[in-house]
C-alpha cells in the first residue's frame, strides 16, 4: 500500500558496526524506513541522555532518514512546574545537533501518562505546544 510508511523505533548514533542490538541508519534505509523514534522515554529510561539522543537525530537526518524527535516530562516535573524548563532543555539539545530542521517531526508525549490512565487536559497540552512552538520560532 502506498499510504503505509516503515519508521524504526530508534536507531544508533554511528554506521554499521558491532553494536550488538542496535540498529543503524543505513540498515533502517536499506529496509525502506523513511522515518525514526529518537529520544523516546522508554530509551531514556534506559539510560540515554539528550546528548546521545540528539547525536542519534543528526546521524540519521544526515544518512537520509526523517526523524520523529521526542520530547516529554515525568509526573514529578510536571507537579513542580518544571515541564517547560524540562523540554526546552531536550529541544535545546536536538538543535546543538541539527541543523536543518525540515525533516524532523517533533512529538510530544507526557512521559506520567504512558500506561498510567492519566491524561494531558487540553490546557496542559496546549501549555506544552504553545511553548515547543515559542521555541521554533526562536531556535529554528
Amino acid at each position: 500500500r502506498s499510504d503505509v510508511r516503515v519508521s524504526g523505533q530508534d536507531v544508533w548514533k554511528q554506521g554499521n558496526g558491532a553494536f550488538t542490538g542496535e540498529t543503524s541508519a543505513e540498515m533502517l534505509k536499506d529496509l525502506g524506513a523513511e522515518y525514526t523514534l529518537v529520544g523516546h522515554s522508554e530509551r531514556r529510561e534506559k539510560g540515554e541522555t539528550n546528548e546521545v539522543v540528539a547525536k542519534k537525530a543528526a546521524y540519521a537526518l544526515e544518512k537520509g532518514l526523517g526523524v520523529i524527535a521526542c520530547i516529554g516530562e515525568t509526573k514529578e516535573l510536571r507537579e513542580a512546574n518544571q515541564t517547560v524548563a524540562y523540554i526546552t532543555e531536550q529541544l535545546d539539545a536536538y538543535a546543538a545537533e541539527i541543523k536543518d530542521w525540515t525533516n524532523v517531526v517533533i512529538a510530544y508525549e507526557p512521559i506520567w501518562a504512558i500506561g498510567t490512565g492519566l491524561t494531558a487536559s487540553p490546557d496542559q497540552a496546549q501549555e506544552v505546544h504553545a511553548s515547543i512552538r515559542a521555541w521554533l520560532k526562536e531556535k529554528v
